[in-house]
């Protein structure tokens, strides 16, 4: 029968855990320069409540004996496992919506985050593990381009696979506990109350800023601070990355197209339409011209006749007159056409965004101009988008959009026409002028790499496919 420890032999226990973890990251160090920051920014705390590790983006928390007893196993688990929860912090994985769905989210950022490692191909990180996700990697990689955990927890989502399913899958990909990243209020790892000696506590609120953690003598409130700490991070390790590539050859795999997808520009499409919206009366209350001491004023002195009255129209800024160029080509799927108008039509039919009478043409062209659907209120856009038919699937030339919108600036077709969107796949012929109004060429970011590059003139606008199809937050 095993005695328990004495304090002196569990101190003893706890400092051998520490130099293993040191040795373990200074090993990471050594093969991997780019990520000095980010191993250097989580603080080692002791919590034997866990069976394994977590972290909360400041703290890296670690069980004595599973350290002792994996190291013991195999001295590469620890080292693996140490840049298993960094790349967490690194990919972000850890800030989380709190409506995600757990299990598929936990198996995703672990594969993500296995992945990566495993990209990495470094002799001290290969461990009995990693031949068994092989399977599940090579199945995966069919069906995902890009292996972040955002791409691979769609994939599950949409497979509807049971918590046990994801659960059974994840066997080959655990090694840290994510429960810290869901933090439900009056709860902490330990297991005890609010009011106890623990390490880790909690308070009402989001998941993502509701977590604090005691360490050297002071709360520390995960908050948005913390998001850009991390976010800071990942720029810092992406812009290394790049660096050591041109100096040691090519770094590339799951930790750079991660990185790249994290870091790229974020694109708000509602925000993005404002660009092409001009200056307009609406019939509205305008109040910002409304002088309510002489109303009032009026009221008192003549009882039920106000001196002044409010304007009842108002100068706003709204989308009047613009161009939507549908690339019919045949590499461009109808479906994400037919959804990318939807969501434009739904940001468009906000009373904010819309006048009442507009101008909007919707053309239709591959390797020549299609079809030319002239909208002039939301009623008619709606009934376009009822009965919408695509037509086209040849090659792709973008130059007569812009011959047939020139001729139409020519006709008085248009007052003032701020702009031409351009939904498109991007394998097409330009134009090598610029026109005299703004452009801009719409992708999805299915392969962000293999986007093309877009003429100096023109705006290059990447979405996701979840802001098109409108299928929710991760």
């Amino acid at each position: 029968m095993n005695q328990p420890m004495s304090q002196e032999e569990s101190n003893q226990a706890d400092l051998l855990a520490r130099k293993i973890l040191t040795f373990s990251r200074d090993t990471l160090l050594v093969n991997l320069r780019f990520l000095d920051a980010a191993l250097h920014q989580l603080k080692l705390q002791q919590l034997n409540a866990l069976d394994t590790f977590a972290t909360d983006g400041q703290l890296l928390f670690y069980n004595t004996q599973h350290i002792l007893n994996s190291y013991k196993h195999q001295k590469e688990n620890i080292s693996r496992d140490y840049l298993h929860v960094i790349f967490h912090c690194l990919f972000q994985h850890l800030f989380v919506n709190k409506l995600v769905h757990q299990a598929c989210w936990d198996l995703a950022c672990d594969i993500a985050a296995e992945n990566a490692i495993n990209d990495l191909g470094l002799p001290s990180l290969v461990t009995t593990r990693q031949h068994r996700q092989k399977s599940v990697i090579h199945q995966l990689k069919k069906s995902v381009k890009l292996m972040t955990a955002e791409k691979i927890y769609r994939h599950y989502l949409d497979m509807n696979l049971g918590d046990d399913a994801l659960d059974t899958i994840r066997q080959s990909f655990y090694c840290d506990d994510h429960t810290l990243w869901y933090a439900p209020p009056e709860k902490n790892l330990s297991g005890g109350n609010k009011e106890s000696d623990s390490d880790v506590d909690q308070t009402e609120g989001d998941p993502n800023s509701n977590l604090r953690v005691k360490g050297q003598g002071k709360d520390f409130k995960l908050s948005q601070e913390l998001v850009e700490l991390w976010k800071a991070i990942s720029e810092r390790a992406q812009v290394d990355i790049e660096t050591a590539s041109k100096k040691w050859g090519n770094i590339s795999g799951g930790l750079h197209q991660g990185l790249n997808q994290l870091n790229r520009e974020k694109y708000n499409y509602a925000t993005f339409l404002k660009r092409f919206s001009v200056l307009g009366e609406a019939m509205q209350i305008n109040d910002d011209e409304f002088d309510l001491v002489f109303y009032t004023y009026g009221l008192k002195l003549y009882q039920s006749m106000p001196l002044i009255e409010p304007l009842e129209y108002k100068e706003v800024k709204r989308i009047k007159e613009f161009v939507i160029a549908i690339d019919t080509s045949g590499s461009v799927a109808g479906k994400t056409v037919q959804a990318f108008m939807q969501k434009t039509y739904n940001i468009l039919k906000q009373t904010e965004s819309f006048f009442s009478k507009i101008n909007l043409h919707i053309v239709q062209c591959d390797a020549q101009i299609q079809q030319d659907t002239k909208i002039t209120n939301p009623e008619e856009f709606d009934q376009f988008l009822q009965s919408m038919c695509l037509f086209g699937f040849g090659g792709t030339d973008f130059r007569p959009v812009f011959t047939y919108v020139d001729q139409l600036i020519e006709n008085r077709e248009f007052e003032n026409l701020k702009g031409l969107i351009y939904f498109t796949d991007g394998f097409g012929t330009y134009p090598s002028k610029k026109p005299n109004y703004d452009t801009a060429f719409v992708f999805l970011d299915e392969d962000y790499d293999e986007i093309p590059d877009v003429p100096p003139w023109a705006i290059k606008l990447v979405l996701s496919p979840d802001d098109v199809m409108e299928r929710g937050e991760i």
